[in-house]
């Protein structure tokens, strides 16, 4: 049995320092003659310990406190657990308990070290750890807490005393307790490292979490959480969920209120083999469901199967069989090889097509990268296009300023000259009579100009120009003289020509200076950039070049550089071949590859036309024709000027060698001629018709020559007009714009002085007119004389 709580009692004011209780001494123990030396029973003993516990009755307290007797507060003092086990150790019936005399004998007369202590003692110490539970025994439960106290466990000693009984005390040795020893010190420097002394089943470490604004404390506020875990929860807090108003919206979500239902029940009647296996697990481990052990099956006798009686073969039959074989072998063998040589087809042809991918491959990344630089290459072209081009629209709008400032100088001059001889032959009108003079505010006289001054002038400046042109054809051989009035005085008066020329010239400077930043040669010569890049192209990848009309579009970025070159340029002041500019060569080269065939070939024959076809037309019709027509419209083409009408025939015969005469692009060139040409007749019955309306004739010597001028002028206007209209074709009305001229215009002047000078010139006008075009008056009139 276990020994009874030991009580003891405590004073309400302050406890008492409780002391050690001493044992018995020897020495004081009274002894009895030969009974001293013999051991005292255990009742005596204990009887005499406890009159000396109740004899101190003193405080042993340093202060002098006294203790109060009964007035004590009694409490018991638990036992340990260890103390409990050695106390069920010894109620165990497999241990034998030690007398209490003898050990209180040994303890009264001091230690003992006899063999059958030292037994005893080994036998009590345990020296291995209690078995697993066996069958016969409650299984273990990692998940329910073990008790001590519990019967189940205090039936597990039983075998532990048995073993302690039955073994050996093993002592450790040296090296175990080295081991120990380090691991006690690597445990200590880990705990100091601050790192961790066990395997965390987290997959983040607690400095990963956030520690708030008071990570000393333990404590965690609301407020201070990575999240409320309404988003995390949301599918178990009806966090996500809305309320239906509407008929349609309450429909839906009755409907999917159906479906979950139905969901869940279709999950529940699922059957899972794991959730089952897992549920009766969990029933075995609580004690609800007993281990069913499945009986081993009974060994069945089956005997063993006698195999038929098989006859013996006979030499046909195998001779049979092995033929058979033998064909099925040869058969095998010829499918084989059949199937060989076709396996060897297919790797030959898969080969080909390999090293057909691969070179498409290859020129799949060589097109890549040729057309990827070439991309480059036209954005930096396009960008200094965009930067040039308004520089080069610019300088040519100076040029049409500068020849139609010089067109209206001619054609004021010349009006001016037609106005003073018609005012000789028919009178001054009114809008030409001088105005009184003027008188401003002050009273002061405002000068305006003299027509009597002006014309006297005119007349003077025209008497000039015509004694120096009549040194110049000496000074050139000239023998013929022309009539008077042949000379439409196109020339300019020296200080004006002066002054052209200089305009002429810082036009041509600045036509320099648009190239003078250029360093790069492929942009300063498109030989060596477009013509390059676009012949790559063309060379390399032909398909792809007819298909985007590379052609074409090389000639829309070389336009650039041809007009830049032509600027400045009026080919009816100074005419030039087309030919003879570094464009026409470069792109009729280009238009003309070179081939091995063509090099064989002599080189007198002209190489054929590329695929782009000729690129000189293109280059003519897009670039050429509208600044020609710029050109003429603004009065570089002077109606009067035989010069001008031949070098314009000229031209449109080049024009023509490279673009057809029935494109839209050469019907604008001669649209633009008859609007010169109209102009010219229009101009002169404008000026015509006020003296025609006035008519007062006067004598005036002359007033005859005057006259005859007049006429010439308009004479040599009509043969420019035929002589156009012989090459051009009665394009736009050019026969009906030279029977208006002779019958609106040179008809009526000529009425008025047709015996003295305007019957002849009226008879070369009907010599020089087709015979569809003279006017019918003028018939009946040369008829009649």
């Amino acid at each position: 049995m276990a020994e009874p709580p030991v009580i003891f009692k405590r004073t309400k004011s302050k406890p008492s320092q409780r002391g050690r209780v001493a044992t018995p001494d020897i020495d004081t123990a009274p002894t009895t003659g030969a009974e001293g030396d013999v051991d005292e029973a255990p009742s005596v003993l204990a009887a005499k310990l406890k009159k000396k516990t109740r004899a101190k009755t003193k405080s042993t307290l340093s202060f002098g406190g006294d203790e109060e007797e009964g007035d004590g507060e009694v409490f018991k003092l638990k036992k340990s657990n260890l103390s409990r086990k050695v106390a069920l150790r010894n109620d165990l019936p497999g241990l034998t308990p030690v007398p209490p005399e003898s050990n209180t004998a040994q303890r009264s007369t001091g230690p003992t070290y006899d063999a059958a202590y030292l037994n005893e003692l080994k036998a009590s110490t345990p020296m291995a750890r209690p078995p697993m539970a066996t069958e016969n025994t409650i299984s273990y439960d990692g998940d329910v807490s073990m008790d001590l106290d519990s019967a189940a466990q205090t039936s597990l000693l039983t075998p532990l005393n048995d073993s302690m009984q039955d073994g050996e005390a093993a002592i450790p040795s040296a090296s175990s307790i080295l081991a120990a020893k380090q691991k006690r010190e690597r445990l200590r420097s880990t705990k100091a490292s601050g790192g961790e002394d066990y395997i965390s089943l987290s997959l983040t470490k607690r400095d990963d979490y956030s520690k708030g604004p008071h990570p000393e404390s333990r404590l965690v506020r609301e407020e201070d959480e990575l999240g409320d875990a309404d988003d995390e929860f949301a599918e178990y807090t009806s966090a996500q969920e809305r309320i239906a108003l509407g008929k349609k919206s309450r429909k839906v979500e009755a409907q999917k209120r159906r479906e979950e239902m139905n969901e869940m029940i279709v999950d529940a009647e699922e059957e899972d083999e794991e959730t089952r296996e897992w549920e009766q697990a969990q029933l075995r481990r609580g004690g609800l469901q007993p281990e069913a052990a499945e009986p081993a099956p009974k060994p069945v006798y089956k005997p063993a199967p006698i195999p038929s009686v098989t006859p013996i073969p006979t030499m046909g039959a195998a001779m049979a069989r092995l033929t058979q074989s033998m064909s099925e072998l040869t058969m095998s063998h010829a499918e084989h090889s059949a199937a060989m040589s076709k396996l060897g087809e297919e790797q030959r042809l898969l080969e080909q097509r390999e090293k057909e991918m691969r070179e498409m491959i290859a020129k799949a990344e060589e097109k890549r990268s040729w057309f990827s630089a070439f991309r480059e290459w036209v954005e930096s072209v396009a960008t200094f296009l965009d930067e040039k081009f308004p520089q080069l629209e610019k300088l040519e709008d100076d040029h049409i300023a500068i020849i139609k400032e010089r067109a209206d100088m001619i054609a004021q001059r010349r009006k001016a000259e037609d106005e003073d001889d018609l005012t000789l032959f028919f009178g001054t009108p009114p809008q030409l009579q001088p105005k009184p003079d003027e008188v401003d505010d002050l009273g002061r006289i405002v000068p305006s100009a003299n027509p009597a001054a002006s014309r006297a002038d005119r007349t003077a400046a025209r008497d000039a120009r015509r004694l120096r042109r009549r040194a110049i054809n000496q000074q050139q051989h000239k023998q013929r003289e022309e009539e008077e009035g042949y000379s439409t005085d196109a020339s300019l008066p020296p200080a004006d020509a002066d002054d052209y020329r200089a305009a002429m010239g810082k036009l041509m400077a600045d036509a320099k200076e648009v190239m003078a930043d250029v360093k790069a040669e492929e942009f300063r010569d498109p030989n060596l950039g477009l013509a390059k890049w676009f012949g790559e192209w063309r060379a390399k990848f032909d398909d792809i070049y007819r298909g985007a009309w590379g052609g074409l579009g090389m000639v829309s970025a070389w336009e650039f550089w041809v007009r830049l070159e032509i600027l400045g340029w009026n080919p009816l002041e100074r005419p030039r071949g087309l030919d003879s500019f570094n464009w026409y060569h470069a792109l009729y080269k280009y238009s003309r590859p070179s081939t091995d065939d063509a090099d064989k070939s002599d080189e007198e024959d002209e190489p054929e036309l590329g695929p782009d076809g000729d690129l000189v037309s293109a280059m003519i019709s897009t670039a050429l024709i509208p600044r020609f027509c710029r050109l003429l419209e603004s009065g570089a083409l002077d109606a009067y000027s035989a010069a001008d009408v031949r070098r314009l025939v000229d031209l449109a015969e080049q024009v023509e060698a490279s673009v057809e005469r029935q494109s839209l692009k050469f019907e604008m060139l001669l649209k633009a001629v008859y609007t010169v040409f109209a102009a010219a007749v229009a101009a002169t019955e404008t000026s015509l018709r006020p003296f025609l309306e006035l008519n007062q004739p006067r004598f005036d010597p002359a007033a005859i020559p005057a006259r005859r001028r007049f006429l010439t002028r308009r004479y040599k206007l009509l043969r420019n007009l035929l002589q156009w209209r012989r090459y051009a074709g009665d394009k736009y009305g050019l026969g009906a714009l030279a029977t208006r001229l002779v019958t609106s215009s040179m008809l009526p002047v000529a009425e008025t002085g047709w015996e003295v000078g305007g019957e002849d010139i009226m008879r070369k006008v009907a010599q020089a007119l087709p015979t569809e075009l003279v006017p019918p008056a003028l018939q009946s009139l040369l008829r009649s004389t």
